[in-house]
């Protein structure tokens, strides 16, 4: 996987879960919720770099 590419995934995934704590926290369901489709969306990034990679080998 592109170093690039993997680290901006992993900052999303952390972002995302930054939001959905914080959400919680204060009560926000929509602040919770968008945390969590943050966190899917860098999980599903991280599985297509991965598949790419492995096609490549």
């Amino acid at each position: 996987m592109a170093a690039g590419k993997k680290v901006k995934n992993v900052a999303e995934k952390a972002k995302g879960k930054v939001k959905e704590t914080t959400g919680e926290a204060v009560g926000s369901e929509s602040l919770e919720a968008k945390g969590v489709r943050e966190q899917v969306a860098g999980d599903a990034k991280q599985t297509v770099q991965k598949a790419k990679d492995t096609l490549k080998h």
